[in-house]
């Protein structure tokens, strides 16, 4: 196996979508429990939604032609002849020249179809003042209109949002079948990374932002993490120590000793995991060009730069893409972008990847990208920042006042 041979970043998303699908069984869980989670089967109503027409305000049900020509000054007038209750069948017929009392959400009833709102009528002593016209269908909601019986509500392969759990409940559909929630393994490696809760830190010692990030990262997507903390440079305590977490882990992300150092052991580690071993070591990216992605046992095995940015950066591109293959999310264009213009010029090497953070700034109407320039090793940078532009390989660069996409991070306050 020969290291170090650079894929671009379309290689390497074909890579993942062709070798990691999922492995673990779907699941049936209640509706309750079921947010964020990925639909194994998909969704047929039984029923039709709403069952029965109803009204979509508090009024009067009407037939709609005894309303024709009512106005302010014209009022037709209706015989109140019944009240429709809450909750209750509408049972009595409506006939011409008649009108029943409805409130929203009401059975409309037999002979009606339109709704007159109780803002244009006059109810005087159960003759009804009609001063607006209404058409056939105002101000109701129809049976199945927002469902049929036989429908396919939703499709395998969907991540359940709070208003999907709201479709799933008005069907009754209260148990879903979907993809368990992938368990992600992560381990630091370097002799120089000690824990976030170091209070002083010796000459040379850094503390391990990355695992922090990483897990957060992971946990909005809906993965569940197993934290292995930080292992030294040394290659049978590192192997050790993954092989231990790979076997608890359906995705195993090993943080740092993915450059070609003579002591980053990720490779060697990950090779001896099983096979096929490594899939890709480095992607013509920047920042991130020593990523690793590889296979053992069916499982992911990923290998991310140290640096914090890159890391994260790295970790969105295909972190993200193998989480979301695990669960059969087809590969689709990410759906987080938004327009804007480059506020400056930023030059760019033909053959490589560029990802540059940018700040989003609104001017006279116009949403602006700002490049925030830093070195990958600097977190900050990535606080200061709203996503990321990406500059593709075939390009030189961006011009000041370019159209460019911001991929946004994810709880960017400027999504929209």
């Amino acid at each position: 196996m020969k290291f170090f041979n650079v894929h671009t970043v379309e290689e390497a998303f074909q890579v993942i979508d062709v070798q990691f699908l999922p492995f673990r069984p779907p699941i049936v869980l209640p509706l309750e429990e079921a947010l964020g989670k990925v639909l194994a089967e998909d969704i047929i109503s039984l029923e039709d939604v709403p069952p029965f027409s109803r009204s979509a305000v508090d009024g009067y049900a009407v037939i709609a032609k005894d309303t024709y020509g009512a106005s302010e000054s014209l009022p037709a007038f209706l015989q109140v002849s019944d009240s429709i209750e809450m909750g209750q069948e509408a049972k009595t017929p409506l006939t011409t020249g008649q009108a029943q009392s409805i409130p929203t959400g009401g059975m409309l009833p037999p002979g009606a179809d339109a709704i007159v709102m109780i803002e244009h009528v006059e109810d005087i002593g159960g003759l009804l003042n009609v001063y607006r016209q209404v058409s056939p269908g105002e101000n109701v909601i129809r049976a199945a209109e927002d469902v049929e019986k036989g429908e396919k509500v939703m499709p395998k392969g969907k991540r359940l949002r709070p208003q999907d759990l709201g479709v799933l409940a008005a069907i009754g559909q209260m148990e879903v079948k979907v993809y368990p929630s992938p368990t992600i393994g992560l381990l630091s490696t370097g002799d120089e990374i000690v824990s976030p809760d170091t209070k002083e830190l010796m000459p040379g010692q850094i503390r391990d932002i990355n695992r922090i990030v990483i897990r957060a990262a992971v946990e909005q997507l809906g993965g569940r993490v197993i934290d292995g903390g930080i292992v030294r440079d040394d290659y049978e305590e590192y192997f050790k120590r993954a092989s231990q977490l790979f076997e608890q882990s359906d995705f195993l992300i090993l943080s740092g000793g993915s450059s070609v150092g003579t002591r980053d052991y990720t490779t060697q580690v990950l090779q001896a995991l099983g096979e096929p071993g490594v899939l890709i070591h480095g992607v013509s990216v920047k920042p991130g060009k020593p990523t690793i992605i590889g296979k053992a046992q069916g499982k992911p095995v990923m290998g991310l730069p140290g640096h914090p940015a890159s890391a994260l950066i790295i970790f969105d591109l295909f972190g993200r893409r193998i989480i979301e293959r695990l669960q059969d999310l087809s590969p689709k264009a990410y759906d987080g972008r938004l327009s804007a213009k480059i506020s400056r010029n930023i030059p760019s090497a033909v053959g490589r990847t560029d990802y540059i953070r940018v700040r989003l700034e609104e001017r006279d109407g116009q949403l602006w990208a700002n490049p925030v320039f830093g070195k990958s090793g600097l977190i900050f940078t990535m606080v200061e920042s709203d996503g990321i532009v990406e500059i593709p390989s075939q390009k030189e660069g961006i011009l000041e006042g370019e159209t460019v996409q911001v991929m946004l991070f994810e709880g960017s306050g400027h999504r929209c």
